[in-house]
């Protein structure tokens, strides 16, 4: 009976990703109200400019995205980093879409919407499934960060849409998202939706609802925010991040001792 045991917990150790706990979507929802203020915080208060800041992160990200593919297992440090920096680049892409090129919100919209679907339809006609539970290849790790990069983007154009440009104000499109994932929990645990859906639908949702936090919090009283400032959301929110990231490292030390000591 333990030997079988052993082996299950070093597959789950040999995943790329996290499991799907409570931290884990702290973390995730943290990381993209930081790609939120971030993007701004870089752009705009450092007077970095939107190409070049976009270009400073992309350079990081594909950074973090090569030490992410080369480990053989999850290591809590370089994939929430690797996911700290994809919101931030989700963000600017949808900021040069729109800022630079003109591209309206509703385009940008449905356009994302049509490139996360394909991912998808890519990854499933592919690999047949879109579980996380089993990224353990590196196509299927690709599939994954792209997947996720358009979430991050999309959703930083739907919370723009609805917050902005149909004027329905951060704090209410927040409780509009938190509402959606509140509904995807009520599908997943009382009606039995898929968990791959699930997981996905709220995925897709939290990018929206930290980009609306983060607004909310950032932006001037005058614009319906809170004032507290990119930089003062942006310290805040990453060291919380950080807090949790080094717990979860320090969790995954313990569960990997005990194994090879098994």
């Amino acid at each position: 009976m333990t030997a079988p045991l052993h082996r299950r917990e070093l597959v789950r150790m040999l995943n790329k990703v996290p499991e799907v706990t409570l931290a884990f979507w702290a973390i995730k929802i943290l990381a993209t109200t930081v790609g939120e203020t971030a993007a701004d915080l870089l752009s705009d208060n450092l007077k970095l400019g939107l190409s070049n800041t976009s270009y400073v992160m992309s350079a990081l990200l594909i950074g973090a995205l090569i030490v992410q593919f080369r480990t053989r297992r999850y290591i809590p440090g370089v994939y929430w980093l690797a996911v700290v920096l994809i919101s931030i680049v989700g963000t600017l892409i949808t900021d040069n879409l729109v800022d630079k090129h003109g591209v309206s919100l509703e385009t940008t919209t449905s356009v994302l919407s049509v490139a996360l679907v394909a991912t998808f339809a890519l990854w499933y006609r592919s690999e047949r499934t879109l579980s996380i539970h089993t990224i353990v290849t590196t196509k299927r790790e690709g599939f994954y960060w792209l997947a996720i990069l358009f979430t991050f983007a999309l959703g930083t154009a739907a919370g723009d849409l609805l917050a902005e440009r149909l004027d329905i104000g951060y704090w209410k499109s927040g409780l509009l998202f938190a509402g959606l994932i509140g509904l995807v929990a009520l599908g997943y645990y009382r009606f039995k939706l898929n968990e791959v859906t699930a997981f996905w639908l709220a995925y897709v949702l939290t990018r929206p609802l930290g980009a609306s936090i983060g607004d909310y919090l950032s932006s001037s009283t005058r614009t319906g925010g809170l004032a507290l400032g990119t930089v003062g959301t942006s310290a805040v929110f990453l060291t919380i991040i950080l807090m949790l990231v080094v717990v979860l490292s320090v969790r995954q030390r313990r569960e990997l001792a005990f194994v090879e000591v098994e």
